[in-house]
């Protein structure tokens, strides 16, 4: 009688134990799980932000751009480059449309001083759900 004693209690604790190795691998699958899930997350950070990078500096290449425009061209010819007269001249015409094509809902304001010589450029554009954002320069004409 002594030996079934023994055997029943030798035997109980491996019945016990029987589920303890698939609970900690379901853990282990839940914890990597959650891994898994914040890189993908940061992944997603990593391109809105690189994506938003690569637009302000698009916009500052194209400012660069019309300034390159505005050189080559006549001193006489400057007010063409306002926003009110900008459509009727073709080169300022041609800059827009690329701005347009370049930028998510891009929007251009062109102001000139004929006085001063100068031109400022505020290129806006928005990108998804966020707020607008805006590049501006200005550019002083000298001969």
């Amino acid at each position: 009688m002594m030996k079934q004693i023994q055997r029943f209690q030798a035997s109980s604790p491996s019945r016990r134990q029987r589920g303890v190795a698939l609970i900690e691998a379901l853990i282990a699958i839940l914890i990597f799980a959650f891994g898994v899930l914040g890189l993908v997350g940061l992944q997603a950070a990593m391109t809105r932000a690189q994506t938003t990078g690569k637009i302000r500096a698009d916009a500052a290449n194209l400012a660069s751009d019309l300034f390159g425009l505005v050189q080559t061209d006549h001193a006489t010819m400057l007010g063409q480059y306002s926003t009110a007269n900008c459509a009727g001249y073709p080169r300022c015409a041609d800059w827009k449309t690329k701005v347009t094509a370049a930028l998510p809902s891009a929007q251009v304001t062109l102001t000139t001083n004929e006085a001063a010589r100068s031109i400022e450029v505020k290129i806006s554009w928005q990108q998804g759900q966020e707020t607008r954002n805006q590049y501006s320069s200005t550019m002083v004409w000298q001969q």
